[in-house]
């Protein structure tokens, strides 16, 4: 069992932090926490900043359209009440045909999409210092994705907002650090999932049962 030190939200049953209808474990972080962070980060929620602006942005559809509107339904309402016109699309060029239809819809909707895909650069992997071993084809040219490139291009186009559809683990991370605009993710890639990260997570007890074996990836 952890020390009350290294337990953290995962382990708690109550999730008191919710609707405050039970009561807080003695390691919960919210009781813990430092009450000067606690009150300047709902400081900046109340206020005019980008950050106030995206938080009672993405509270007002949550609340509005609560299990009611899809993922690409929520990021449209969300760009209106944001007032983002220009959306970015950061692209794996593995879902360029459901980034062209997003495209089609968001412009149906009024919005200025602008699309920048994964391999922007045509950057081989070798020159990138990736060695021929780890390219997925062998022997030939391999561009590396380019999620820095990506940013930088949707940020010479100064996007509102720029949404990602299926960027690698880890290139998605790469693009939000390079982003001016703020980002949201519609599409996370999982190839061996259809797209659905979570179905491991639902079928641990069974089919995903290796995932608890601990093997080194």
């Amino acid at each position: 069992m952890p020390s009350k030190k290294q337990l953290s939200c995962s382990e708690c049953g109550l999730l008191n932090c919710y609707r405050q209808d039970q009561r807080f474990p003695a390691f919960c972080l919210t009781e813990g926490a430092d009450k000067a962070a606690v009150a300047q980060s709902a400081a900046r929620y109340r206020g005019r900043s980008l950050d106030g602006r995206i938080a009672r942005a993405a509270a007002e559809v949550e609340g509005t359209y609560y299990g009611k509107l899809t993922r690409v339904e929520e990021t449209i309402a969300f760009a209106n009440r944001l007032g983002a016109k220009r959306i970015g699309i950061a692209t794996c060029i593995g879902l360029i045909e459901e980034t062209r239809i997003f495209v089609k819809i968001l412009k149906a909707h009024g919005l200025t999409p602008f699309t920048v895909l994964c391999k922007v650069g045509s950057v081989d992997k070798c020159d990138a210092g990736i060695p021929e071993s780890l390219k997925i084809k062998k022997g030939s040219f391999e561009a590396i994705c380019n999620p820095v490139l990506q940013a930088r291009l949707l940020n010479a186009q100064k996007t509102d907002l720029n949404v990602i559809v299926g960027l690698c683990v880890g290139h998605d991370a790469l693009f939000n650090k390079h982003s001016d605009a703020p980002v949201t993710t519609l599409i996370t890639k999982d190839r061996v999932t259809g797209h659905n990260p979570a179905a491991p997570l639902y079928t641990s007890g069974f089919y995903y049962k290796r995932l608890f074996n601990g093997e080194k990836l």
